[in-house]
């Protein structure tokens, strides 16, 4: 039992570059100077949810060099709950809950990192697009919100349908001229996390030890996996690619049916979203060489809004760094089909706020 503990801490640590075992702390407070490091303080908005309880936690176990100082979880009810809940971990991040309208300037005032996972979840049947009129309006108020409390933070939006909420962020930061496309966000690593269990099963690599590109949006044929990147490099016969793509296109319905309307994917999407925040902490406060795939404005397609390999800075996004090479196979899915709806996900989002 003990020895699978410690494989699993230490799996956590090479994916997000801490120390997390007891007996390493002492060695790492005294190799990294407080100093190096900004304090910083994470919101999480919806943090009494599905994937906000699950994300607060993994936050709350933050180390150096992605060291979390201030955890604010907030939500309509019951994010003081959690907050007192996580408090009794024996990690230092302090963590704070923030309950109601009346207190989320509270939770937002300081954030260096606004995480929103708040929204309804996907039940069976549903496609992301049927959750557009609560979510969107959700993500409205809280972008408007952090324009007005956080102008400076980086927001990180997970709550569906990414390919439209996004721009519906944007649209609200816009109206309260706090919009820098530097510090925007959408967060599409779960497609990345899949990409990497699904080739690891099918081709027998370690999942924490290859990279498979996703780029585009982040709902069924928007999302294209990039099967020809795969690094170790792999082969894919036809019957494979359509099958695999399909697979990872598809991996959130797959746990919405496996769920039986009991809710979506609400774990891996945590595990995903704490990849990512780890990655901007690190990035914010100077480390360099950090890159995620997530949804910016872009100039790489069409499409106002793309997931793309981005270079993570002080500054939020430091460098686009493309798609790099596609095989026909994929230059043919990008331009037939991920390109077309990603475009009208993201005009019906535009065009939802301005209607307001």
């Amino acid at each position: 039992c003990s020895s699978d503990l410690f494989f699993s801490l230490l799996e956590v640590e090479m994916l997000f570059g801490l120390t997390l075992r007891p007996s390493a702390m002492t060695a790492v407070t005294r190799s990294f100077s407080v100093s190096s490091q900004n304090m910083m303080k994470v919101a999480v908005l919806g943090g009494a949810g599905g994937i906000g309880q699950p994300l607060s936690m993994l936050l709350k176990l933050s180390r150096p060099p992605a060291m979390i100082d201030e955890l604010a979880v907030y939500d309509i009810n019951h994010a003081k709950g959690v907050a007192a809940d996580l408090s009794h971990i024996d990690m230092p991040s302090k963590v704070c809950g923030y309950d109601g309208d009346e207190e989320l300037q509270g939770a937002l005032t300081g954030a260096d990192i606004v995480v929103i996972p708040a929204g309804v979840p996907r039940k069976p049947g549903m496609t992301r697009d049927d959750l557009f009129n609560t979510n969107a309006s959700i993500v409205m108020n809280l972008a408007e919100s952090c324009a007005k409390y956080c102008p400076d933070a980086c927001l990180a939006i997970i709550s569906n349908p990414v390919n439209s909420t996004v721009a519906i962020a944007a649209e609200a930061l816009k109206k309260h001229n706090a919009y820098n496309p530097k510090k925007l966000f959408g967060v599409t690593t779960l497609d990345v996390v899949r990409a990497h269990t699904f080739v690891g099963e099918k081709k027998g690599f370690n999942p924490m030890e290859i990279t498979v590109p996703v780029i585009g949006g982040h709902a069924g044929k928007t999302i294209l996996p990039l099967l020809s990147q795969t690094n170790p490099s792999a082969s894919f016969t036809n019957d494979e690619l359509e099958a695999l793509t399909d697979r990872i296109q598809n991996g959130g319905t797959e746990v919405v049916e496996a769920k039986a309307g009991a809710g979506s994917a609400t774990l891996s999407m945590a595990w995903a979203a704490a990849q990512f925040t780890y990655s901007l902490v690190r990035a914010l406060n100077g480390e360099e060489n950090i890159t995620e795939y997530t949804m910016i404005e872009s100039d790489t397609t069409s499409c106002k809004y793309f997931s793309s390999k981005v270079l993570l800075g002080p500054e939020g996004v430091q460098e686009n760094l493309g798609i790099g090479s596609l095989s026909e196979y994929e230059a043919n899915k990008l331009e037939s089909e991920v390109i077309p709806e990603l475009e009208k996900s993201i005009e019906k989002g535009i065009s939802w706020f301005h209607s307001q």
